[in-house]
């Protein structure tokens, strides 16, 4: 029997090499047709599934309970705010017994501009440019509902602070100074104002 390689065994191995080329291109062609599939398939859901692309992403809160709670048990007078302009939506709600027993009630404003309220009895130097995010006191006072407000100013929020009655009362966030002198002069203490005037949450 001769020695020489058998004819053809190159061939062979040229057809294996083929084949395999042959597969991994299916594969990938597989892999973009399911995801040409996939995204079809998503862009139909999308279409037949109702929903609001005008839907406003935050919800107004009701902070009506927690208010009550925060009257019930702070150690001055919570404010809430009482008779604001069309357009304001509350957003955010909340009472710290601890550490200086802190009010807290966020606003956006009816230009979705944020305002908050924050009431403690900590030390003012401290407390105020914590929730005014750095705002300094200008050393200039704004006369608002027959009271004299501090103005603060900040490279975030600007605020308008308060000092009476053991309590520091600072209304704060992006929202332009009217909104703030706003948001100040519908602030109320007396439960019996505020109580019917907090909306309940948007559905």
């Amino acid at each position: 029997m001769s020695g020489r390689p058998l004819a053809g065994r190159p061939k062979a191995h040229a057809t294996i090499e083929s084949v395999a080329s042959k597969r991994g291109k299916q594969t990938v062609r597989d892999m973009i047709l399911s995801m040409l599939v996939i995204t079809a398939v998503a862009g139909v859901v999308y279409l037949f599934i109702p929903h609001d692309d005008k839907a406003d992403p935050i919800k107004a809160v009701d902070y009506r309970v927690e208010l009550a709670t925060a009257r019930r048990a702070a150690p001055y007078p919570v404010a809430a705010p009482d008779g604001l302009s069309k357009g304001w939506k509350p957003t955010s709600v909340s009472y710290e017994g601890r550490d200086g027993a802190g009010w807290h009630l966020g606003f956006l404003d009816p230009d979705d501009r944020y305002v908050a309220v924050e009431q403690s009895t900590a030390p003012a130097k401290k407390y105020v440019p914590e929730v005014s995010r750095d705002a300094e006191n200008t050393g200039r006072t704004r006369e608002v509902s027959g009271r004299a407000w501090e103005v603060w100013e900040g490279p975030k929020y600007d605020a308008l602070v308060l000092h009476a009655e053991g309590v520091t009362t600072v209304v704060t966030g992006s929202a332009p100074s009217d909104r703030l002198a706003e948001m100040a002069a519908a602030l109320k203490t007396d439960p019996a104002a505020t109580a019917s005037e907090a909306p309940a949450a948007s559905s």
